[in-house]
This record gives structure tokens, sequence and C-alpha cells, in this order.
């Protein structure tokens, strides 16, 4: 999989994913107008080009106020997102990492964040690994703070169970788009105690990719 050609598909407005986008940055807008004043720590778990974050930041009245880590392993779609942040006048307080998004220390200053996006992830890890990859990655959220997630509903749909593995971890469930939509878009905030990190050298998920899962499934 080409990770820099498959944004491509954000062009047409009419796609399952445009939709997709659409419905992160109104959470992520949700979450900045219901931010008290002061700093806004947001992490973005494989940012890819950052089209979600970087969108609502474009026009949002407290973009200042956020201070951003943005973790994308692809060179080129990093390069676009810093390209973005910096043309928006937020070069320096939207930080753009070219590394593993799975590892910890790539997050340590930032998070715990108020503003979480695993978008794109979780449809990439397999099933062995989905909760330990579901427990990790709410870790980078602060109490108080939301967690905006993404997750494909083919068969089998695993969206209620990320939902129930996350309401066990002290989460609750602000919004879920209806089950008949193809790329389920949620929120969760965490309203139990603070959790620690794991430590800073470990994974918090092996990334595989869609299209080798379904190599994987159709053999």
């Amino acid at each position: 999989m080409d990770w820099h050609d498959w944004h491509r598909v954000y062009d047409d407005p009419d796609s399952v994913l445009a939709w997709r986008l659409r419905t992160v940055r109104a959470r992520i807008a949700d979450v900045l107008d219901a931010a008290p004043p002061g700093e806004i720590r947001a992490v973005s778990v494989c940012a890819g080009q950052g089209h979600d974050l970087l969108g609502v930041l474009a026009g949002h009245p407290r973009r200042m106020d956020v201070r951003a880590r943005l973790v994308e392993l692809d060179p080129r779609n990093a390069a676009v997102a810093r390209e973005a942040a910096a043309g928006l006048g937020l070069g320096g307080r939207v930080d753009v990492v070219t590394g593993d998004a799975a590892l910890v220390r790539n997050y340590g200053d930032v998070a715990p964040a108020a503003l979480v996006l695993v978008c794109g992830v979780l449809g990439n890890v397999a099933d062995a690994g989905m909760e330990e990859a579901v427990d990790r990655v709410s870790r980078l959220c602060a109490p108080g703070g939301t967690l905006v997630w993404t997750r494909n509903r083919k068969d089998p749909d695993r969206v209620p169970r990320v939902c129930a593995w996350l309401e066990a971890r002290g989460f609750t469930r602000d919004s879920l788009s209806t089950p008949d939509v193809r790329q389920a878009v949620a929120a969760h905030r965490r309203t139990g105690p603070p959790v620690p990190l794991p430590p800073p050298d470990s994974r918090m998920f092996t990334f595989v990719g869609y299209d080798v899962l379904a190599e994987r499934e159709s053999r």
C-alpha cells in the first residue's frame, strides 16, 4: 500500500472516507469548543497528512491554544503535514514527527493530552492485538480528555467491542456514528482516573495494513 497516494481518496467529496474526515473534524471542533481556557494538548497517531486536525485548526478560534504532536511514518505524508502547519502559521505549535507512531516515546512530552486522534489505525491492526492496542493508545488521553477514533464496520464488526474495551477502562461514550455507516467515527471521554503511560520504549500496536489483513483472511 502506498500511503501517500492513498490520500487522494479525499479528493472525492462523496467517498466514504471523505465523509469520515468531515465527521472526525466535527468531533475535533466539539472538543476545542468545549475546552477550558489555556493550552490544549493534542496528539495524532498515524497522522497521515494531518487533514483532520489541521483542517479544523485552519479556522478555529482556539487554534493558537493548541499544542499538537502529529506522528507519521511515511516521510512524504509527514512533509505535507509539516508544510501545511507552517502555511497556517502553526509551525511553532504543531510538531510533526517523522517516525513510528506505535512508539510511546514519540508522545512522552505531550501526552497525556486533551485530544487524542486514533483515526485509520484500528482497522490496520490484527484482531489478536486490538485490545492491547486500544488499552495502550487510550493511555495517551488525559482525564477529561477525548479520544476520537475510527474503525471500519466490515464483518465481523469490531466497533461494539472497541466501545466496550474503552468503557471498561474509564471512558464514557460521547458520540458514535450509526451502524449503517461503513466507517465508524466515535468520541470517548476519559471520565475515570488517570492511567500511566506505557514505558517509553514500548510499542502500543503493530500496524499491519488493511490490505495485508484482507489478503490473510482470503487464504
